[in-house]
């Protein structure tokens, strides 16, 4: 497998017995990927050493073979933390991780190194490493993803009695709590980790042992090799095992999901820190300033946050369109999908910490919120008055409608506009006093009771579900 020592450059290759020369300087451009895949190294050694305590269980692999490789491969893992963490990469030669692996591994106990890709190809070990990374990344994801889910929680309990304007179409709609808005945001996160979740079971099976594409011709036991790795079952196919990236698109698939709804929520956060809402005011942690205009105040943070959206989407995008042609099997077009996977993990994994750290900081200007509510926002409720008196809702809109167009006649709004007027248009809008009562803030939000609602019961009602649900989640958080 290994050329002779004085040809360097090929020397630790996992291919090349049948080629007279080495690959050109531009090809190993576009192939080399230990920049990217030196991020497997825990992985790489991890399954490494499944993979030769396996062989050795199934008769493959001498007791002293395998604990000089166990052996070795720790020093392996000490020798790649230390240089990770002084230089921040490696600056072997090989072309991937699991050259380098093996090369180091050599180099400390000689020989015996060569036994430990006996019936094992790049292929399935490249897919194992890439799983096994996912399974201990993605908690991570979903630990920043509660805490964020928590700040929302908290501060629409502690700001439950402010009242703000809600908006469709971006026009002022309807009165509602403050915490109502706060958790239809959590709703969408809450969503988002009960996604995550269920992509567990579909990434938590290992192709190790799936050879190159035929599977392995050693009678090795691949669901006790899966369990020693903590899978929760193994890949039922060899072919499949070594060709199928599913799991990577339905990771970059829901993180563009995940993604749409920050930026969502930093949208309307972004417009609410306009000097035009000013409902809310961000910390300078999460601000920035203007090179030229001293007294701006930027959101850039959340901005960015929001132009993340577009680039999750396109990660997603463009390895479905990789992968979409491909013959069966592996191709090394598939090399492609760790790029994209740690770009769009540690990116999302950024934008989702900007999020917890934005809204958890952020200022609530409550008599803002309350003077952008305008009279004309309860219109629905003097339409329902009319229900409630017989009136058939249609008729009741339109008498509604009515009024408007009289109180701009007037150059009122609909609190002012004279109770003659009102009686004038439709006599079940009822005498003075109870006109006036339509015309209260607090009023208009308690009516909407039903689940859902906003409400303050209502909304208490969402508290308690969510915190039941977190507090559920919270025995797996790796924060607390």
């Amino acid at each position: 497998m290994f050329s002779s020592d004085n040809e360097p450059a090929i020397r630790y290759q996992l291919w090349g017995g049948c080629f007279e020369e080495g690959p050109s300087a531009v090809l190993r451009r576009l192939n080399d990927s230990l920049p990217i895949d030196s991020r497997l190294y825990r992985e790489d050694i991890q399954g490494s050493r499944c993979w030769a305590q396996e062989l050795h269980r199934s008769g493959y692999l001498a007791m002293k073979d395998n604990e000089e490789i166990q052996q070795g491969l720790n020093k392996v893992e000490k020798d790649i933390e230390v240089e990770l963490s002084a230089k921040g990469k490696l600056s072997d030669p090989e072309e991937d991780i699991h050259s380098v692996v093996e090369r180091r591994l050599h180099d400390h106990i000689g020989d015996a190194a060569l036994r430990l890709h006996t019936g094992r190809s790049r292929n399935d070990q490249s897919a194992t490493d890439t799983r096994l990374w996912m399974l201990q990344g993605l908690p991570r994801l979903k630990d920043i993803l509660l805490e964020d889910i928590l700040v929302l929680l908290n501060r629409a309990e502690s700001e439950i009695d402010i009242i703000a304007p809600g908006y469709t179409h971006l026009q002022r709609a309807q009165p509602i709590l403050w915490s109502h808005f706060l958790l239809s945001h959590a709703w969408f996160l809450r969503d988002d980790v009960l996604r995550l979740d269920e992509q567990t079971s579909r990434l938590s099976r290992s192709p190790l042992g799936s050879g190159a594409l035929a599977g392995c011709a050693l009678a090795i036991d691949r669901s006790r090799l899966g369990k020693s790795l903590d899978f929760a079952d193994i890949t039922p196919n060899s072919m499949f095992g070594v060709g199928c990236r599913d799991h990577i698109v339905e990771f970059l698939n829901w993180a563009s999901l995940c993604g749409i709804h920050l930026s969502r929520l930093a949208e309307d956060l972004i417009i609410y820190s306009s000097q035009e809402f000013g409902i809310v005011k961000f910390s300078d942690q999460f601000s920035t300033g203007s090179s030229l205009m001293p007294q701006k105040r930027n959101p850039d943070g959340l901005e960015l946050v929001r132009g993340a959206a577009g680039l999750f989407l396109g990660d997603s995008f463009s390895f479905s369109c990789t992968l979409k042609g491909l013959p069966s099997t592996y191709n090394k077009d598939l090399q492609s999908d760790k790029e994209l996977l740690f770009r769009s993990y540690d990116r999302l994994l950024d934008c989702l910490k900007i999020i917890g750290g934005s809204v958890s900081t952020m200022e609530v200007n409550a008599k803002r919120a309350l003077n952008s509510l305008d009279p004309g926002m309860l219109a629905t409720d003097l339409a329902l008055a009319l229900v409630r008196r017989g009136v058939p809702f249609r008729r009741a809109h339109h008498l509604v409608g009515t009024a408007l167009k009289r109180a701009e006649v007037l150059g009122v709004d609909l609190q002012t506009l004279p109770h003659k007027e009102y009686t004038a248009i439709c006599p079940e809008f009822g005498n003075d006093e109870e006109l006036k009562n339509v015309f209260s803030w607090k009023a208009s939000v308690e009516q909407y009771t039903s689940a859902g609602g906003t409400s303050r019961a209502a909304v208490e009602q969402q508290l308690n579900e969510l915190r039941t649900w977190f507090r559920s989640c919270s025995k797996q958080l790796k924060f607390q």
